[in-house]
Parts: C-alpha cells; sequence; structure tokens
C-alpha cells in the first residue's frame, strides 16, 4: 500500500500528514455514508481525486486546514473537513464538499489524515485504510495525478478560462508543462485569496 507522511514545513513536527491515493474506489457510498454520520474512526478528508491538479495542489489546502487548526480558526467541524474546504475558491462551505468531497459516485479518491494525537500513527492509518478503503493503491504524484484530473471540472472549479494554446506533441492531459505551471499558480492563487475580498 501506497501511504505516504510528510511533515510540511513550517508546521509542528508532531503533526505529520498521512496521504493516500486509490484508483477504481468500490465502495464510495460506505466511505461517505460513515463520514455523514460522524462516526469518529472515519475522520479523514476523503476528497475526489479528479479535483486534484498535483501534490502542491493538496498540500497547499492540508497546510491551510492545519494551519488554521493550530491558531483556532477552523470554519468547519475539524481539521480534516478543513483540508476539503480549503481546497475551494469560495466560502460556501457545502460547495465545496459537493465540489471536492467524495460522493457516490468516486471513482479516484484521495485521503488525507493528519495526526492530531499520538495515537493516530503511519501504522495505524495504513491498517484502518488496508481494511476500509476498496480500492487500487497508487503512488501519491504528479504522474498518477495527471491521469486523474478532470481538468475541466477544475478549471469551473476555480473559474478559470480555456487552456493556453500548445502544439498537440507538447501537451499533456491538454496542458504543456508551462501551461500546468500557470494553471497550478491560479489555482493556487483562488484558494489563497478566498476569504479576502
Amino acid at each position: 500500500m501506497y501511504l505516504e507522511t510528510l511533515h510540511l514545513s513550517h508546521l509542528p513536527e508532531s503533526l505529520p500528514v498521512h496521504v493516500a491515493l486509490y484508483r477504481d474506489l468500490k465502495n464510495a457510498s460506505f466511505l461517505r455514508s460513515q463520514l455523514l454520520s460522524g462516526n469518529a474512526e472515519f475522520e479523514y478528508a476523503f476528497i475526489d481525486a479528479s479535483m486534484i491538479f498535483s501534490k502542491t495542489h493538496i498540500l497547499a489546502a492540508t497546510f491551510r486546514a492545519v494551519n488554521d487548526y493550530l491558531n483556532g480558526r477552523l470554519k468547519s467541524r475539524n481539521v480534516h473537513s478543513e483540508i476539503v474546504f480549503s481546497l475551494s475558491p469560495s466560502n460556501n462551505i457545502a460547495d465545496s464538499f459537493r465540489r471536492f468531497g467524495i460522493t457516490d459516485s468516486t471513482k479516484d479518491l484521495l485521503v488525507v489524515k493528519v495526526s492530531v494525537t499520538p495515537e493516530i500513527t503511519h501504522d495505524s492509518v495504513a491498517e484502518h485504510l488496508a481494511k476500509s478503503v476498496e480500492g487500487t493503491s497508487v503512488p501519491l504524484d504528479d504522474e498518477s495525478l495527471s491521469a486523474i484530473s478532470d481538468l475541466g471540472k477544475i478549471r469551473k472549479a476555480y473559474k478559470l478560462g480555456a487552456a493556453p494554446f500548445a502544439p498537440a506533441k507538447a501537451q499533456v492531459n491538454g496542458t504543456t508543462d508551462s501551461g500546468k505551471r500557470e494553471l497550478e499558480i491560479s489555482i493556487l492563487g483562488a484558494m489563497a485569496l478566498r476569504g479576502a475580498s
């Protein structure tokens, strides 16, 4: 199983972040029902991976949510729901869950868990996910995400225009390397500006 444990810069070492990516998810409705029922064992950020452009995209949202958690500025129930909310360019929490959160039809799932208590370890998260998530674990990297990302839905969510023109041979998932970087910067900017106006 590919479960990565990260220590984000400028955050305490005592708050590692565990991330996993799954393809061909078979039990999305079960996972969503556990989340909606408030089952504490399923306190994760369950994200529709088709809405994630890059690893930097999800780590930026995670950083913001953990920083807000540490500073008592959460706008949602917990740090995990705040990660989903942090992906949104708007202040509408319900809309952020509709756009970025798990749905009954989610096929590719990104899971994020923050170690907010000492009992949450790499091994405990790996064990729980192994018995709870029915899908194929794949590495969380930009290559995996580029095969999953729905650029049309991402552009619509962040109100970004059409892709910049580029020769077909230079395109990956409809975008050139420089176009991908520009798109990532636009996405991160939209997230950062939420609530600033």
